[in-house]
């Protein structure tokens, strides 16, 4: 598959959804609402849960199944409230203790007038920042797409993982497609040149695993369940310091020559 047939595999409906992830993995979950600033965004679901029995701190977009349902959930592209929910879930985490999983699966932030008036920009940055040196595990999972600081937001981490038809770029195909070229028809061309693949950023080292996507992703869950419980219970046994420096290594090193 070229990465424009991954673009629409990313997109396809009936992709299961940040929700399905959650339902299917762990146990107990309870959902946190609001930003405790101005609302609550259901583009952006956080809440505590349990992973094997270890205690974690879970967020993830969330773009709906049904028409109903994504207007509602604005297609997965948050508001500033979304984020700053997501940042108040982290910051608990961190006093808890308790490890962070994250899932991303949207086009980008939303980019409305009242989004940029509630500070869009600022949240995304104070996300970056603080996830930069929260005091706790994080892993990212890209299970869809990942548009721009919309996605960045939740993936500051400390692995990132992406399923193999994933995608996680600065802009989309088709805002690239008219930028460069000035015709969006041209899509597929700048999906290729933004090397926006799970196998092109795993090459990149921008990503740490790809995950095979089966046919039925009900078969996915209890292996992706395992892999999370492991890796969150070795981030664990780090001492902090040691924790933070490797985070702050891993984006350091991006644009290194391959």
């Amino acid at each position: 598959m070229d990465a424009y047939e991954r673009l629409k595999a990313a997109r396809a409906k009936g992709r299961p959804t940040g929700l399905s992830y959650i339902n299917n993995i762990f146990t107990d979950f309870t959902e946190m609402h609001g930003d405790r600033r101005y609302g609550d965004d259901k583009a952006i679901v956080a809440g505590i849960g349990r992973l094997c029995g270890m205690p974690v701190t879970v967020i993830a977009h969330e773009k709906g199944v049904t028409t109903k349902e994504k207007v509602r959930r604005n297609f997965g592209a948050a508001h500033p409230e979304g984020y700053r929910k997501a940042l108040r879930q982290m910051k608990l985490a961190e006093k808890f203790k308790r490890p962070v999983v994250c899932f991303v699966d949207t086009a980008g932030a939303y980019c409305g007038i009242g989004a940029e008036e509630r500070g869009e920009g600022q949240a995304i940055a104070e996300n970056l920042m603080e996830m930069m040196t929260l005091k706790t595990p994080v892993v990212s999972v890209f299970i869809g797409e990942g548009g721009s600081g919309g996605a960045l937001a939740l993936a500051v981490a400390d692995e990132v993982w992406m399923l193999e038809n994933a995608v996680y770029s600065v802009i989309s195909p088709e805002g690239c497609a008219s930028i460069l070229w000035k015709d969006s028809s041209k899509v597929k061309e700048a999906a290729q040149c933004l090397k926006m693949t799970a196998q092109d950023l795993l090459y990149m080292g921008v990503v740490e695993r790809v995950i095979k996507e089966p046919e039925d992703f009900g078969t996915l869950y209890p292996q992706l369940q395992k892999d999370l419980f492991d890796k969150l219970l070795s981030l664990k046994q780090k001492d902090v310091r040691c924790l933070l420096e490797n985070r702050y290594g891993r984006f350091r090193k991006f644009g290194d020559e391959h």
